[in-house]
């Protein structure tokens, strides 16, 4: 006797979703055939990040990127396989990269109608201890008539195509979106597929935890200060919230995402441009977290509507459950009037 429970025989695959969306919408299949070539990208990289150890890819590779941080064996294998998976995919024309000063622009015979920022190994400084690391990217379209340049990928956040990010925790798991709300994509090994687990994943409106370094505590602002102390000695006689930090950008966001709460990192007197990078770690970290019904903003404005004027520009974060993030605003905005 065969058991037949045990396999599902008409698994939802990351490609299968895609497909279906595109057809409702009429598209040509060529969002698909990228998500395709990054999701190849994202299972090798899975897999080098499980093996690392035992194939020596862990330790720094002897330089510095282009944002200051150090370099890790990792981080430039990861580059080069999103970069090349990317160009042989025939479906983009600029790609900007946290690990490259300027944006790559695709040759002619190769080229395709989007434009792909992306990190490609989020959290590296994590790498050495097994802390959960991920891949981030935002895709757009070419707006303009003639050659491409890294002028096209100065777009605000509210023109992506889609955004998401890959998670390398205790399982490899996608999280994407094209607009049409959140779903969750979990790598199974046995088959070398993504299987859609979470559909229409929905943030809670308010959690308990909140998460930033608070580390920088000697450098931030009086927003922040006042924010962090509501949260841990709050005056209405509510239970003070969880803190949680992993200081990998993917790993944290991702935990708000599923259990509600707000993640910080604001600017603050050593980085009063922020820290993160707008157009590859807050822009899709940002339309991942409003497609779930969640809020991102800058204190002052909505990270979505930030007109970027270079490639590796810096911006405050603060994103979670609305009424969480709501409620730092109305803090920032009263210092902000002082």
């Amino acid at each position: 006797m065969s058991d037949r429970g045990g396999f599902d025989t008409n698994v939802v695959t990351v490609t299968r979703f895609v497909l279906e969306e595109g057809r409702r919408a009429k598209g040509t299949g060529e969002l698909t055939t990228l998500l395709n070539s990054l999701c190849t990208a994202v299972k090798a990289i899975s897999t080098a990040v499980r093996k690392a150890g035992i194939a020596h890819l862990y330790g720094i590779a002897g330089n510095t990127n282009v944002t200051g941080d150090q370099v890790k064996k990792l981080d430039i294998l990861s580059n080069d396989l999103v970069i090349n998976m990317l160009k042989s995919s025939f479906t983009s024309c600029v790609l900007v990269s946290e690990e490259d000063e300027h944006a790559i622009i695709i040759e002619p015979e190769k080229r395709g109608k989007y434009i792909v920022c992306f990190d490609p190994l989020d959290g590296s400084s994590n790498i050495d201890c097994l802390v959960s690391i991920g891949t981030i990217f935002a895709i757009y379209r070419k707006t303009t008539e003639g050659e491409p340049s890294e002028r096209d990928a100065l777009q605000p956040g509210r023109d992506l195509v889609a955004a998401g990010y890959a998670l390398y925790g205790s399982a490899t798991m996608l999280v994407l979106s094209t607009g049409q709300g959140v779903n969750c994509f979990m790598l199974d090994p046995s088959i070398g597929e993504f299987i859609l687990v979470n559909r229409d994943v929905r943030i809670k409106k308010r959690g308990k935890i909140f998460s930033l370094n608070e580390g920088y505590a000697k450098y931030f602002d009086p927003d922040i200060t006042e924010y962090l102390q509501k949260k841990k000695f709050p005056q209405d006689g509510s239970e003070p919230y969880n803190a949680r930090y992993v200081g990998s950008m993917v790993a944290d966001v991702h935990r708000t995402l599923m259990y509600g709460g707000i993640f910080l990192y604001p600017a603050n007197v050593k980085s009063p441009k922020g820290k993160l990078r707008l157009l590859y770690e807050g822009n899709p970290m940002a339309f991942i977290m409003e497609q779930a019904g969640g809020m991102a903003t800058t204190g002052t404005q909505r990270i979505l509507d930030i007109e970027p004027v270079d490639i590796h520009q810096r911006t405050p974060v603060v994103m979670g459950s609305p009424d969480d993030v709501l409620d730092y605003i109305a803090i920032y905005k009263k210092h902000a009037k002082k």
